[in-house]
């Protein structure tokens, strides 16, 4: 049976190796990714499904992210994007710093910004709702390395001792590199795929100033109370969600509702004095909004909000669209959601 079932499958093949030849062509031609992403209309995401406060209080409306669509570019996507005004393509390799950076070190700096946006925003919501957050170590991420460094460091790796010192703050590498001249190389151990190894790093002048040609970024161990549980996913990144992760986290934490039964979104990051910063990609962002009926849209003061203006005149859109600077400004309009 198996001798006339191979002998049957290979006449097919041969009788028709060109169809099958030009449908493989095809296949690849169609499916083969290209350098380019393409962003187009995203939606919302109700935090809720990401955030977990113990005894929570309940809001009857929603606090939600906005996404923008990401996708990566085939030929038929790619040449859609020319066609469709909704669509943009953007070139990975403007997603890097440098040249030498992979499309992994992009990944791991943006899953590092999250981090570091979601503890600036648990910090924030805690400490305007009057609730312990106390900070209990810190772990320091090379997340950029300058293509003239001298060094074996590599992006990921973190650091735990300059010239034998435990570095517990960015103030103190800086003060290490600063006791240092020019051409100087520093000792440095790092925690490398969960072993600690020792590398090297050379002082160098950038500007007349000493540095070493590396960018980090600071991910703290924290305790709360009461307790929270964020639910992120791999494929989830970057830090713009700051604001409304705040937002949320201080309507659990608080006996009012601040959403008064509006669906809310927005977008934004923030530091851990509050202050909020603009993103990318927000006229995506506020298309989801309208597609997913949202009643109101947050987004950074300044262009952000501007593009957004524009963009609900040209296309016509009902919602409301509030500027926001800080954290306070944000409790601000949505207290004037109950007028």
């Amino acid at each position: 049976m198996f001798t006339k079932l191979y002998e049957k499958t290979k006449r097919y093949i041969k009788e028709n190796y060109r169809f099958l030849l030009i449908l493989l062509a095809s296949y690849v031609l169609l499916t083969f990714p290209l350098p380019y992403y393409i962003y187009t209309t995203g939606g919302t995401i109700d935090i809720d499904d990401r955030v977990e406060v113990a005894d929570a209080y309940q809001a009857k409306g929603s606090l939600n992210f906005a996404y923008v669509t990401e996708l990566r570019a085939t030929l038929p996507t790619y040449l859609l994007s020319f066609v469709i005004p909704s669509w943009e393509s953007v070139k990975i390799d403007d997603y890097k710093m440098s040249e030498e950076e992979t499309v992994e070190d992009v990944s791991f700096r943006d899953h590092i910004s999250l981090d570091v946006a979601n503890q600036s925003a648990l910090k924030v919501a805690y400490l305007k709702a009057g609730k312990p957050f106390n900070i209990t170590g810190s772990h320091h991420y090379i997340v950029y390395l300058d293509p003239s460094s001298v060094t074996d460091l590599k992006i990921q790796d973190e650091i735990l001792k300059v010239d034998g010192q435990s570095i517990t703050s960015l103030d103190e590498y800086r003060s290490i590199v600063n006791l240092h001249e020019i051409n100087d190389t520093l000792e440095v151990v790092v925690r490398r795929n969960q072993k600690e190894e020792q590398k090297s790093i050379q002082v160098q002048d950038f500007d007349s100033v000493k540095l070493t040609g590396i960018s980090l970024m600071t991910v703290y161990d924290y305790q709360s109370d009461p307790e929270v549980t964020l639910h992120f996913s791999k494929s989830e990144s970057g830090p713009s969600g700051g604001l409304m992760l705040a937002l949320s986290v201080y309507n659990k934490l608080v006996k009012e509702d601040i959403t008064h039964g509006k669906k809310i979104v927005g977008t934004g990051t923030i530091d851990p004095d509050g202050r909020v910063g603009s993103i990318g990609g927000v006229e995506y962002k506020l298309r989801g909004a309208v597609h997913d009926h949202a009643d109101v849209f947050l987004v950074p003061a300044g262009e952000n909000y501007d593009d957004c203006i524009q963009l609900q005149k040209k296309e016509h859109l009902n919602i409301k669209i509030y500027a926001i600077e800080t954290f306070e400004d944000a409790l601000n309009v949505l207290d004037r959601l109950n007028d």
